[in-house]
């Protein structure tokens, strides 16, 4: 316990100074993230990183972890555009390979591939939001955060409902419920200190809509790990796991938030 704290207060710190200081900074902290994660997920497949399939998701990675256009470069394909290039070339592959690179092995590289580069996308992309970038950046993190622990201490206190017990047997019903409370009371306090740009009502519903997606990103990994039968995605950081271990719900939230406009369009 003493040894993950010490990661998570690192760590996170870490991550604030970055995000406060913006652009190419925090832009490189979350490529790099992203990259490391999509090893994660090759490896958790059985995938050999240096194979020509994998390049083709480190690309393709590259290409949807970055805005390009909040950057002015306008020249390269839209996001859907370069998923639909990033398939039609891995499925290329099965054909020039004459199926021994199987679909199956494309299915994988190109599921962690949007997987992975879609949800470091949005973090960058909020990140460079012109007006309140920062802020909108933080009030995520700070929401997912207080989820984490709101779910954790509760269930710790109180927890006797299992959520979902054959995915993750430690959740329970009353750690969920304390994690939504402390996310919404979370966003409420950035309501407060800026009201012009969240109202309360839309504070509410912004932790609220944080929390019960980010539980389900945390779900969503976990069931892939049982699935592989392993406890975490890598090892990068002691006492927490991998990249993916700790940003399975920012995966999932930030895109969210974005293509569900409770967070201002980029």
């Amino acid at each position: 316990m003493k040894q993950r704290i010490i990661t998570g207060l690192v760590a996170g710190i870490g991550l604030v100074v970055m995000l406060y200081m913006g652009g190419l900074w925090f832009a490189g902290l979350i490529l790099l993230l992203a990259w490391i994660g999509f090893n994660e997920f090759l490896r958790m497949n059985g995938l050999q990183s240096m194979q020509g399939t994998a390049l083709i998701g480190y690309i393709g990675v590259t290409l949807l972890a970055v805005p390009w256009n909040q950057l002015g470069i306008t020249w390269l394909p839209a996001m859907g555009g370069l998923i639909w290039i990033a398939l039609f070339l891995l499925l290329c592959v099965t054909v020039i390979s004459k199926n021994k690179v199987t679909i199956d092995h494309i299915a994988m590289v190109f599921a962690g591939m949007v997987y992975v580069g879609v949800g470091f996308h949005y973090m960058i992309a909020t990140r460079w939001i012109d007006e309140g970038g920062f802020f909108w950046t933080l009030l995520v993190f700070i929401c997912i955060w207080a989820s984490d622990s709101g779910a954790y201490f509760t269930g710790t206190m109180i927890g006797r409902t299992p959520l979902w017990p054959s995915i993750s047997p430690n959740k329970s019903v009353e750690g969920a419920i304390g994690g939504v409370a402390v996310s919404m009371l979370a966003a409420l306090c950035f309501s407060f200190y800026s009201q012009d740009r969240l109202t309360w009502t839309e504070a509410a519903a912004l932790g609220l809509a944080i929390a019960v997606v980010g539980q389900m990103g945390d779900l969503i990994q976990s069931a892939y790990k049982r699935v592989k039968g392993i406890k975490d995605t890598g090892t990068l950081l002691p006492g927490h796991g991998g990249v993916l271990d700790r940003t399975d719900s920012w995966l999932i939230v930030f895109p969210f938030v974005h293509l569900f406009s409770l967070i201002p369009h980029v």
